[in-house]
């Protein structure tokens, strides 16, 4: 097999090229079209529009410097009256001698100077007295003067004899066919550009556990990626509920015989191996509501919009019930799109796990700078190293020495409250305390 050969494209280059499938799809097809009208146009203007003009131009220079000889050969009245008559008459020229004048020391830019420079050069080669003119003043007329003796010889010709004037017409043609090029590519790019983002965001949503009524459509080979994705998407909501039922069909289970234990042990007389037994039944208890969360995820609950103020404040009312020391700083009134218990199941799991491992424990909300808000909760316990954040989050990790190593935890609780938040569009992150532990910051979209 042949290696694949990769195209180099600058970096430089790269910084100015789209990033979306829509950009670069109009790119392909308007940059090619572009530069063969820009090619299409020059080749006019070399080929054809500035030969015209310059054989135009000499024409006229032709005419103008008959004109001047003729003038210099008699200056008299009569004659430059004869002169301007048989100039009208047979050249189009207005030709008019204006004694003691002199030549103006300035011109106006033209918007077409490469147009001048064929007059500028034509005159030249057939005037040997100086010159001045201007094309921009009329429109229909250029204004050209030469210095004579005793004044200066004032002509006036009619533009198209100098250039070739419908060339701007094809100029404006071919602006308005790339412009027509442009508007149908555009038109038809955003058609298949757009089954491609609802596709996308199809994708996002049931990512957040949300279900939209999503059909194929596009192209072929769109509705073809469209129809891998929904049976994706069967097969997983399949394995999600197969996995769900299991999990607490198997908890059903186990729960009938512990609740007879803890009846038995109700009944039982007192003595330290009952409380220890109590304990026991307690952590297998909790270590079964932990698996049925897991499995279930976010169940079946729709997010909504909620004070995330009051929801916090709550979250930590019912860890300071059970006994705990919670330090806050709470923004009021901030608002998010969540699920409130899933939320309140993750968010009750950081504040735990910051209970176990440390002394202090400070829980803040806030305001993002960019836009959504920020839930943290510090501690200063023993933390986790930096090098095993991202282990830290693998379901029923338990690291040694850790955070997740507690009589109750199965390694489940940052699990579940990073599934909470990606699947809000968000996230839940570790790092470095400034109380000396850990952080664990949850980030949610506005």
């Amino acid at each position: 097999m042949r290696p694949r050969t990769k195209l180099y494209i600058p970096r430089v280059i790269k910084r100015w090229l789209p990033t979306t499938l829509f950009g670069r799809s109009l790119l392909i097809i308007v940059l090619p079209v572009a530069l063969m009208q820009i090619a299409v146009t020059w080749a006019f203007f070399d080929a054809h529009w500035q030969t015209v003009t310059a054989r135009l131009s000499e024409g006229l220079a032709g005419d103008i410097a008959w004109a001047v000889r003729s003038y210099e050969d008699d200056p008299s009245p009569a004659a430059v009256d004869k002169l301007a008559k048989r100039a009208e008459e047979s050249m189009s020229l207005s030709i008019a001698f204006q004694k003691g004048k002199k030549l103006p020391t300035g011109r106006r830019p033209s918007l077409f100077a490469a147009l001048d420079r064929s007059l500028q050069k034509a005159l030249e080669e057939r005037l040997d007295s100086p010159f001045w003119f201007d094309t921009t003043r009329y429109t229909a007329y250029i204004d050209i003067r030469v210095q004579v003796k005793d004044g200066v010889l004032q002509i006036y010709a009619l533009r198209d004899r100098a250039y070739a004037t419908q060339g701007h017409i094809f100029i404006l043609w071919m602006v308005v066919a790339t412009m027509l090029l442009t508007a149908i590519a555009i038109l038809f790019i955003r058609n298949q550009v757009r089954a491609i983002e609802r596709l996308a965001e199809a994708a996002d949503a049931f990512g957040r556990g949300e279900d939209n009524d999503f059909k194929p459509h596009g192209a072929r080979e769109v509705r073809q990626a469209a129809q891998a994705f929904l049976a994706m998407k069967a097969r997983i909501v399949r394995h999600i509920e197969q996995r769900t039922a299991l999990l607490a069909s198997v908890s059903h289970d186990l729960r009938t015989p512990l609740t007879r234990l803890k009846l038995e042990m109700a009944l039982a007389e007192p003595s330290e191996q009952l409380e220890a037994m109590k304990g026991d039944l307690a952590e297998m208890e909790h270590m079964i509501d932990e698996y049925l969360a897991f499995a279930r995820g976010e169940g079946g609950e729709a997010a909504q919009m909620v004070n995330l103020s009051e929801l916090v404040e709550g979250v930590v009312a019912d860890a300071e019930r059970a006994g705990a020391l919670v330090e806050t700083a709470i923004t009021r009134d901030l608002e998010a799109r969540l699920r409130p218990l899933a939320f309140r199941r993750a968010l009750a799991n950081l504040i735990d796990n910051g209970v176990a491992h440390a002394q202090r424990v400070r829980v803040t909300a806030l305001p993002r700078a960019g836009g959504g808000v920020e839930i943290a909760v510090d501690d200063d316990g023993p933390g986790i190293p930096e090098d095993r954040y991202e282990e830290a989050f693998k379901p029923f990790s338990r690291l040694d020495e850790s955070r997740n190593q507690n009589e109750k935890g199965v390694g489940l609780g940052l699990a579940i409250a990073r599934d909470m938040a990606r699947g809000l569009g968000g996230d839940l992150v570790l790092s470095r305390s400034a109380m000396g532990g850990l952080r664990a910051t949850i980030r949610l979209p506005g």
